[in-house]
């Protein structure tokens, strides 16, 4: 699979505790400080134990001054996506263009339907997904001053007005697995946010960038310009990252030069795991793919 020669970007990944709010805040700001381009939060809006996210990313914001933000990934069915697109737009404004939308389709079902969301199949979920896709797209386009009429199967908009718009063009990375959802990777998103441990055969990387680049081709757009992002660090099962920081390095700049990942986010909730991941891992990574692609 070839390099896509996107530029190389690490991130955090961290809980959203609501036990140490404040110990959640400052990891986001311990992230920046050691020099981590991204932070994420999980979105698990049923969950108790968690943060909102929206809440958190928007505070956040405000206590940082340079890293980019995102959910990883926003729950959509607890969310509506005309909410979605305001927020966003919202946020990126307010903190100098720093948003980034991380949108999966809903996996945890009971969870959801206890929320009040509506229980969908997998096939259903995708295709929600994708309409709400088209919906925040078309909200954000204030070039267009016509109210939106949108008729989908699952999400309507009947006349509503377009903006803001956001500051920068807001990346949309869906988190993907299947071969329904990568082609929707491919065919409207900006970014594909698997995870690595929970991507058992190596060969799943190969499959998942095929598979989206071939809808990308079908729909006429661009595979080199879809970022590919990439969890590690959630548990057992990551191969050569199983091992402890300082041998990340090599595997990393082989899963960028041979597989075309850019984006590495390291989940932890360790402030010195995150300090070595940006002071020590990112710089050691950078070079090594400066390298390979000279």
């Amino acid at each position: 699979m070839p390099d896509y020669g996107h530029a190389p970007v690490f991130g955090s990944f961290i809980t959203p505790a609501a036990a140490d709010p404040a110990a959640t805040v400052e990891l986001a700001r311990v992230s920046e400080q050691a020099g981590l381009d991204l932070v994420t939060f999980q979105d698990h809006p049923y969950q108790s134990a968690f943060l909102d996210t929206w809440t958190l990313l928007s505070y956040v914001a405000a206590r940082t001054e340079r890293v980019h933000l995102s959910a990883n990934v926003l729950n959509l069915p607890l969310r509506p996506p005309a909410v979605i697109a305001r927020a966003a737009a919202s946020l990126d404004r307010l903190s100098g263009g720093r948003f980034e939308l991380g949108l999966g389709a809903g996996g945890f079902w009971d969870a959801i339907e206890a929320m009040g969301g509506r229980r969908l199949a997998p096939g259903q979920a995708v295709d929600a997904l994708g309409e709400a896709i088209d919906v925040i797209r078309a909200l954000w386009d204030t070039d267009d001053r016509s109210r939106l009429r949108y008729e989908g199967e699952y999400h309507r908009l009947s006349g509503a007005k377009r903006g803001p718009a956001p500051l920068h063009d807001i990346g949309i990375w869906l988190g993907a697995y299947k071969p329904r959802m990568l082609g929707l990777v491919g065919a409207r998103a900006d970014g594909w946010l698997p995870s690595l441990a929970y991507l058992s055969d190596p060969a799943q990387l190969g499959e998942g960038n095929a598979r989206i680049d071939e809808a990308a081709a079908a729909a006429g757009r661009d595979p080199g310009r879809i970022r590919r992002l990439l969890n590690v660090g959630l548990g057992a099962g990551e191969g050569p990252l199983a091992g402890p920081l300082r041998d990340w390095p090599e595997p990393l700049a082989a899963l960028a030069l041979e597989h075309g990942f850019s984006t590495f986010i390291l989940a932890s909730d360790d402030p010195d795991r995150l300090r070595a991941f940006g002071a020590e891992v990112a710089p050691a990574t950078r070079g090594l793919i400066a390298a390979g692609r000279s």
